[in-house]
């Protein structure tokens, strides 16, 4: 009896620690995708340009994407969106990301991605938890600079823009292809139970105080932007 009650004691310890970790991986990612961020922008010569981020709808951020990773559809990664809604930025979305054409980096290394959902059809996509780049949304690579070129079809066009940054390097670049779908894992870890896309990007749900440094790094891009 002892030792089955020892048996107990150790997977139940052993759940807490997984759980707990995960849960910090999820709350990192956050943090992280608002390093990625400030980090682009930081540079506004070479990062994303005012008024492109001052016209999406949605920011997505993926961290440290793996590309040429071993998984199936070669690209690989964990990221985390947010949506303007009436009172602010909505609370994070975490989704996964894989597949897709990435071209100029050099192959198995690991790069912080960016997407801006720029409409309301853009938006209508992410809200339904699972679409595909290219083929239920269009995409192009985005602009870079402190202005976009107000004669290019951006805004008019492309329902999601999409950046990404290697070893320094920022540039546009298309992930015609890549599948972004809810990251269920992660939502339960960080919300302690599910929440719908619908309902986090909608504002529905309050952002915990961990995602206080995301939120605040796109609500200070999209203030400088509307300058």
């Amino acid at each position: 009896m002892k030792k089955f009650l020892l048996l107990v004691l150790i997977v139940s310890l052993s759940a807490f620690s997984f759980a707990a970790e995960t849960e910090t991986k999820a709350a990192d990612r956050v943090e992280a995708a608002a390093d990625v961020l400030n980090e682009i922008q930081a540079a506004p010569d070479k990062g994303i340009p005012e008024n492109v981020l001052g016209s999406a709808e949605c920011v997505a951020v993926v961290p440290s994407m793996l590309k040429g990773a071993f998984m199936i559809g070669g690209n690989h990664g964990r990221g985390v969106a947010s949506c303007r809604t009436p009172k602010g930025w909505s609370a994070p979305a975490f989704f996964v990301v894989t597949g897709g054409s990435i071209g100029w980096q050099i192959g198995g290394q690991a790069i912080d991605v960016v997407m801006l959902i720029m409409n309301k059809d853009g938006m209508k996509r992410l809200l339904s938890s699972e679409f595909e780049l290219g083929a239920d949304a269009s995409v192009a690579a985005g602009p870079v600079g402190r202005l976009a070129d107000a004669g290019t079809d951006w805004k008019m066009r492309a329902e999601v823009l999409t950046y990404s940054r290697a070893r320094g390097l920022f540039a546009g670049v298309s992930l015609n292809g890549a599948v972004i779908k809810q990251d269920k894992d992660s939502t339960r870890e960080f919300y302690g139970h599910m929440v719908s896309f619908a309902a986090s990007l909608q504002g529905e749900v309050d952002p915990p105080p961990v995602a206080n440094a995301f939120l605040t790094s796109l609500a200070k891009w999209a203030q400088e932007a509307a300058k």
